[in-house]
């Protein structure tokens, strides 16, 4: 992309963000096709960002072809219908455009940003990403060239092995514990014909979620939903994801590699997106080690003892399952040291709960920082498409504060004790002193 048309979308774009957020009005509307999305109009700026989701990511893959999905959302911009993956890029940097896809376990995701006078274009190239992928031969191969050298990588960091490993054990024999961008096996198998069924199966209006932030009205955002989304088949045909719930609690899997750091990962089962509980669960999670300098976690194990430079933990949640799931690295002679303050404090958390005045700290943060996630168009864009998967309601971002507001002590400590109180699965990838593999 021309480097000055690049800093006069990302100027505009950090504009049109800040005044989206501090007077954010969102609209339902409807395309002519009949294609629902969630728009926000500014017109300060000359820029459109759209985000949406199809339902089937990385769970659609079959066990034995894993990757599948990744390796299809990598190739979506390498040529389209009468265009080849050189004349598409061109098309794409000559306008200004942005277009990105990425897939999770239960979603295809995709972004696209553009120049107010490029957008009908820019919405006519996304439109043939989406029904008219080539999957052209040469494409294929170097695709999955890039991504069996991306994992020939993995298989020797220790980062991906422990968080692989934790995956592994905690949904064994399900979708959740298979790897999306695959395995040195799965992947090389991997077909065109396969690519073109995966993409033919999820790829629908139904179940379809489309954020649109910028300068376009009603009218004009509903003509561009037709012209990406229009040309796709009214349902999708996915195979179903069973709930789980997360294994192996109490366990402790060591994966031994040669390097100077033991990488730790733990977690454990965590709340859905739509539990009753979830709010005070994510306040009392930001308290245990929601990534912040003034966690319980990061206090004991960073400040008080210094072994190890972060650690942090978050609620994750997909469709058909919930996760706390936390990570760091330390000395390997000092892991076990780490993994035994971990261990402590979340049984505290567990037995005790948080004090009134970390909850208070809690509430303010949790509720101040969420802005900084509407600082610009695409970022809102995201968010709102967020919103629409977890089903929240349009109205969320406003009714968001008093749902933080309402969570009390006695129910941060009954969810501490929910959460924190079945232990941990924990997996370590190095050469940890001292720590030895155990059973549940």
């Amino acid at each position: 992309m021309n480097k000055i048309i690049y800093a006069a979308i990302a100027a505009m774009t950090l504009a049109a963000g800040t005044s989206s957020a501090s007077a954010m009005q969102i609209e339902k509307i409807v395309s002519p096709a009949g294609i629902e999305a969630w728009l926000v109009h500014e017109h300060s700026v000359p820029l459109v960002s759209l985000n949406y989701a199809f339902k089937g990511g990385s769970s659609q893959d079959e066990p034995d072809k894993s990757g599948t999905a990744a390796l299809a959302a990598s190739l979506l911009d390498e040529g389209a219908g009468e265009l080849d993956g050189k004349t598409f890029h061109e098309r794409l940097e000559n306008s200004a455009i942005e277009m990105s896809f990425r897939v999770g376990r239960d979603d295809l995701r995709g972004s696209l940003r553009t120049l107010s006078e490029n957008r009908d274009q820019a919405f006519d190239l996304l439109g043939l990403a989406l029904s008219k992928p080539r999957f052209d031969d040469e494409a294929i191969e170097r695709m999955r060239s890039q991504t069996l050298s991306s994992l020939r990588r993995a298989a020797t960091n220790p980062n991906e092995l422990a968080s692989r490993a934790w995956w592994a054990a905690a949904f064994p024999g399900h979708p959740y514990g298979l790897e999306a961008s695959g395995t040195l096996d799965t992947v090389p198998r991997i077909t065109a014909a396969e690519l073109r069924g995966y993409v033919g199966r999820i790829f629908a209006r139904n179940q379809l979620k489309i954020s649109i932030v910028g300068d376009v009205d009603a009218a004009a955002a509903g003509r561009l939903i037709d012209r990406a989304f229009g040309a796709l088949p009214a349902q999708n045909n996915l195979k179903p994801v069973a709930k789980t719930t997360a294994q192996g609690l109490g366990r402790r899997i060591v994966v031994p590699i040669d390097v100077p750091q033991a990488v730790v990962t733990f977690g454990c089962p965590g709340l859905p997106r739509n539990d009753s509980d979830f709010m005070a669960g994510y306040l009392v999670d930001h308290i245990l080690g929601g990534g912040t300098m003034t966690s319980r976690l990061y206090k004991e194990v960073r400040e008080k003892r210094g072994l190890a430079y972060g650690v942090s933990e978050s609620l994750v949640w997909f469709d058909s399952a919930a996760v706390v799931l936390g990570g760091t690295a330390t000395r390997a002679d000092r892991t076990g040291d780490a993994l035994s303050i971990i261990d402590a404090e979340t049984r505290r958390m567990a037995e005790q709960g948080p004090t009134v005045d970390e909850l208070a700290a809690a509430k303010s943060y949790v509720t101040n920082s969420y802005v900084l996630g509407l600082d610009t168009s695409s970022k809102i864009a995201a968010q709102l498409t967020q919103i629409q998967l977890d089903n929240l309601g349009i109205d969320y971002i406003t009714r968001r504060r008093a749902m933080i507001d309402a969570v009390t002590l006695e129910d941060a400590k009954r969810v501490a004790k929910r959460l924190y109180g079945g232990g941990l699965l924990v997996t370590v990838a190095g050469k940890p002193a001292g720590v030895a593999s155990t059973a549940n």
